[in-house]
């Protein structure tokens, strides 16, 4: 099976170890939870499954059990405090800490660069920005921005970009993409990194009220009474439209601004207040 640092879901790890020796011996999910210290023959098999959650006092039995130890078995122990963390704040500490636990033997959690790109609206801002700007010094891409950055910012998001193979440098030294837009796709710390970004972006989109132009921002919203269903519909609609927009915006090879499109649909009353 993968090694240990290729993770950061431990139910997963846990799943792909007992299907590892289960492909090389007659091993059983009782035997498993027997070794681990539980009564309950199928304990485990929940808990790689997201039914259960393993206690504190249990991690230690379990990895014993995988028969993990060293910085293993503190890998292991940070992957259920990722798991188990209630806020984004601890969310995104726990991941950072496993990053660090992985790079420091050399290895790469490959959700990391996703992570990174998605925390700071800098990264996708300058990703979009310096293909624009052939040419321009880090100093000029951070006057270009809104709100302005300094060239420090810029000369680290750009490494950052380069580094991880979101933009690559041309024969002549200017920035392309190496692909026109960049999903979130299925990586475990994507929720509390993708509330963080849009908290950012949608404090930048207060500060455009008043700062520019009418004629370079559109607002416009709309309150509506709904039903379950229209709430479904209404949210497969504004995928489809987004889909649209992305199209409209990456059949063109050239860019003039960069703009960000915020799509906000979110209840004001409160589930079932209507009852009782």
């Amino acid at each position: 099976m993968k090694d240990i640092l290729e993770y950061t879901s431990y139910r997963q790890y846990i799943a792909d170890y007992y299907a590892d020796k289960k492909a090389k011996s007659a091993f059983t999910w009782p035997e498993f939870a027997s070794a681990a210290g539980f009564s309950s023959p199928v304990y485990l098999k929940y808990v790689s499954e997201g039914r259960f959650n393993l206690s504190e006092a249990a991690v230690d039995r379990v990895a014993a059990a995988m028969h993990l130890s060293g910085s293993d078995l503190e890998f292991f122990r940070e992957m259920v405090c990722f798991d188990h963390a209630k806020t984004d704040k601890a969310k995104k500490e726990s991941f950072q800490k496993l990053v660090a636990m992985a790079e420091s033997r050399k290895a790469k959690v490959i959700e990391a660069d996703a992570f990174r790109y998605f925390d700071s609206w800098k990264n996708p801002v300058l990703r979009e920005l310096a293909p624009a700007m052939p040419g321009a010094k880090p100093l000029a891409l951070a006057k270009a921005c809104r709100p302005k950055i300094t060239a420090a910012e810029v000369s680290d998001s750009l490494n950052f970009l380069v580094k991880a193979n979101m933009l690559q440098k041309d024969e002549n030294g200017n920035y392309v993409q190496t692909d026109r837009s960049i999903t979130a796709g299925p990586m475990e710390v994507t929720p509390a990194v993708i509330r963080g970004l849009h908290r950012q972006m949608g404090e930048l989109a207060l500060d455009t009220i008043e700062g520019v132009p009418q004629n370079e921002r559109h607002f416009s919203g709309v309150t509506l009474g709904i039903t379950q269903a229209a709430y479904d519909e209404i949210v497969a609609e504004i995928n489809a439209f987004r889909k649209r927009v992305i199209e409209i915006a990456t059949r063109e090879t050239e860019t003039d601004e960069v703009y960000r499109l915020n799509i906000q649909f979110f209840p004001m009353t409160n589930k079932g207040s209507k009852k009782g």
